[in-house]
């Protein structure tokens, strides 16, 4: 499967981990075919309680928002439909994996596509970011941003500018080949020191 074939997406959550109980208040997609973005998905989504104040703050979310959004299993197989068996690819994976796979448990929604992390991959091939949050990463490789932060939507779409910058920077070293998810899973689970070899092989 190609890389340039994705969903890129993004969580805002009520808090760290599902396993705590937390649950997803907003999810952000765009889709990838081509490498070029074909289609987006943005909901707001009520987790059937109120939000602390700092989530408000850090997301920008309001309680009052959340009330007239549908509920969290709505709004979740709205996003299987658009979601598809495509391959996933978010900032920090770990995390927004540990939500989809909770919320969709509780639709019982299985899904095929596979995840990458595009916070992984930074660590791997700009070994010489100042660090690797979105933010960050957004600003030292100048790619497109509407200054908004901790939104799904917004996010997402900046981490879908930084993975296809990513792909850019892997085809470097073989302009001819095509760059395949499972390539980009490897290049993420080794060793930083290996990278370079890896790629000028």
């Amino acid at each position: 499967m190609s890389a340039n074939n994705v969903v890129v997406l993004d969580f805002e959550t009520t808090g760290l981990s599902p396993d705590n109980g937390d649950r997803a208040i907003e999810i952000g997609a765009v889709k990838l075919v081509d490498g070029v973005v074909v289609d987006s998905f943005q909901e707001l989504m009520n987790p059937g309680r109120r939000v602390s104040s700092f989530i408000e703050n850090y997301t920008g979310i309001s309680n009052q928002m959340l009330q007239t959004a549908d509920d969290c299993e709505t709004v979740m197989a709205r996003f299987a439909d658009f979601m598809g068996d495509f391959n996933l690819v978010a900032h920090n994976a770990s995390f927004d994996k540990k939500f989809l796979d909770a919320e969709f448990n509780r639709i019982n929604h299985q899904y095929s596509g596979q995840f990458a992390c595009s916070l992984l991959l930074s660590r791997r091939i700009n070994q010489d970011a100042p660090n690797h949050k979105l933010g960050t990463l957004v600003d030292y490789h100048q790619l497109p941003n509407d200054g908004v932060f901790h939104r799904a939507l917004a996010d997402a779409t900046m981490t879908g500018h930084l993975w296809l910058h990513q792909l850019e920077t892997i085809k470097q070293y073989k302009p001819q080949q095509a760059i395949s998810f499972e390539h980009i899973q490897m290049i993420t689970g080794m060793p930083k020191a290996k990278v370079i070899a890896f790629l000028s092989q």
